[in-house]
């Protein structure tokens, strides 16, 4: 058993062990994550959650050690949960985020962390809001989230974020095609890195196009700016952040922070509840009671909608 209380006080130390052990009980699903959540519920709210996500090759990682790098000159503590596929044989990833950021390996004042997403579709690992929360607490004052490489569908960072960019890259054939649905509809700043390359202006002027054939924007409405960089070389970084921190103030007036952080904390809850309902009910898998309403519902007496609610109201009467 681990000692919570003390651990969750050496993350807030900034021991990078602590904040790895602690997410590595929330990956492992350890019987005392909600010990470990109800922790750290006290001690979050401070962190700046910045999503990045974009097409496989747009230089995600790259953009990311970038952004580390900017905030870092100003200050801050950053944390960075970035998500790798999961192999469909081994179950492992490669998790090469850690290569590409190794200048900032020795800095005490960044945490990197690497998760894979064992399967779970949409961009993210399943624990990665509660990995988020590690961070936060942990005291650092940006988060940054990288997704794996994502199509048309994979949209879930923008649910996670407080602010969500979109990456892409002029040179990679579909890269607006692949925003037309789903992502585009979800970039708070757009991005179009290796900007250097021939195509960049044009991959803009086309983004820019498409935002404006968007849903209508009344007065006041934020408008996501696009930002050409190369991150490699640091180009246009300080840009994408003043964006960022841009995006940030106009939230914060309006209160779509808070707006935003709510609607988080309700989808977080209602993904746990709907977890555990679901282990209830596999646990009631060769019960009697779950036999009998699927006898009435073969024998015409319940429809199965009517059979499901005699199931929850088991589930919630006789259950803790």
């Amino acid at each position: 058993m681990v000692d919570v209380p003390q651990l969750v006080e050496q993350a807030r130390q900034g021991r990078p062990r602590a904040v790895a052990r602690l997410i590595s009980l929330v990956e492992g699903a350890s019987p005392q994550l909600r010990e470990v959540m109800a922790a750290l519920a006290p001690l979050t709210g401070g962190a700046y959650v910045v999503g990045i996500t974009g097409s496989p090759g747009v230089g995600k990682s790259t953009s990311t050690s970038a952004l580390v790098t900017a905030y870092r000159k100003t200050g801050k503590r950053v944390g960075v949960l970035a998500v790798d596929p999961s192999s469909p044989f081994s179950g492992g990833a490669l998790l090469g985020d850690r290569i590409r950021m190794s200048e900032h390996a020795s800095d005490p004042g960044v945490y990197i962390r690497s998760m894979a997403t064992r399967g779970h579709l949409g961009g993210l690992a399943w624990a990665a809001p509660q990995a988020i929360r590690v961070l936060d607490a942990a005291g650092c004052d940006v988060v940054l989230v990288e997704t794996v490489g994502v199509g048309q569908s994979e949209v879930e960072i923008a649910s996670q974020a407080d602010t969500s960019v979109v990456l892409l890259a002029p040179g990679m054939g579909d890269s607006i095609q692949a925003a037309k649905a789903g992502i585009l509809e979800i970039g708070d700043v757009y991005v179009v890195n290796k900007a250097d390359r021939d195509g960049a202006d044009a991959t803009a002027r086309e983004l820019n196009h498409m935002l404006g054939l968007g849903e209508a924007r009344s007065p006041g409405d934020w408008r996501p700016p696009i930002v050409k960089t190369v991150a490699a070389r640091g180009e246009g970084t300080d840009e994408v952040v003043e964006a960022l921190e841009k995006h940030r103030a106009w939230m914060d007036e309006r209160g779509a922070l808070t707006e935003r952080r709510r609607a988080r904390a309700a989808r977080e809850v209602e993904t746990i509840a709907v977890t555990a309902l679901r282990e209830r009910i596999g646990d009631l898998r060769g019960d009697r009671r779950l036999d009998v309403l699927a006898d009435r519902v073969l024998q015409g007496e319940l429809d199965p909608y009517a059979a499901s609610d005699e199931l929850i109201t088991v589930l919630t009467r006789f259950r803790p």
